[in-house]
């Protein structure tokens, strides 16, 4: 699914102060691309994200997913956006504290109204590693094992695109190049569109092209050398086995 963005300006006003959270903003996501997004604080990083992920709107600009113009869509069509087509995995994983990891990946599905939930739920924990955790409860689990409930929550419905705001900025390295050998894979093998937002140039150097962000503006647009790629792919390919 490609994701087309043109002068998107996004204006928030907190009381009489004017805000540009992005000044401008013309991006091209190709289907199947591993990227990721940094800047400092500020740099409107976050609210690019939102947009993305059809949270928020844009102030003025366009944003074409999969050829279509989001503007254009009404509140029922952008729910079913976000319910099918994008999976969103956060730096707080969202997990309900008393719910078996096999609940919370199915949650989704039942708010699509989708059957079979049980056989996909385990299906997308496999995915990540945690079938042998499906019964046990965030409490029971790793800040790691969490987010692999989380992917997996995410990954459940099969979207086109997965958005990921800052996913290792609660874990430790080790554990941090443990995911990101997840998302590498799941780009690789399934073909999923995956960006990133993340301050962490290591965790960038995961994937294959860095978008810099400061004060709504790109910066840079650059591609990751095959070099960092790999070694950061054979760092997490370690960690996992």
């Amino acid at each position: 699914m490609s994701i087309q963005i043109k002068d998107v300006v996004k204006t928030y006003y907190m009381g009489a102060i004017e805000v540009n959270a992005l000044r401008g903003v013309s991006l091209d996501i190709r289907d199947g691309e591993l990227m990721a997004i940094m800047g400092p604080s500020g740099s409107g990083k976050s609210t690019l994200m939102n947009i993305l992920g059809c949270l928020d709107v844009p102030t003025s600009g366009s944003y074409m997913l999969d050829g279509q113009e989001v503007a254009q869509l009404k509140d029922d069509q952008l729910a079913a956006v976000r319910s099918r087509k994008i999976g969103f995995v956060f730096q707080q994983f969202n997990l309900l504290p008393r719910t078996p990891a096999l609940e919370q990946v199915e949650l989704p599905m039942v708010y699509a109204g989708i059957a079979d939930r049980r056989t996909r739920a385990l299906a997308a924990l496999d995915a990540v590693g945690l079938a042998d955790r499906a019964h046990h409860k965030p409490t029971e689990m790793s800040g790691g094992q969490q987010q692999r409930v989380a992917i997996a929550r995410a990954l459940v419905n099969e979207p086109s695109i997965i958005l990921a705001d800052e996913p290792t900025g609660a874990l430790d390295t080790r554990t941090s190049a443990e995911i990101m050998a997840i998302f590498q894979r799941l780009n690789r093998e399934q073909g999923l569109t995956v960006v990133f937002v993340t301050h962490e140039s290591d965790i960038a150097h995961h994937t294959r092209r860095i978008i810099h962000l400061r004060d709504g503006l790109i910066t840079s647009d650059e591609l990751v050398p095959d070099t960092l790629y790999r070694n950061a792919e054979a760092a997490g390919d370690m960690v996992a086995v």
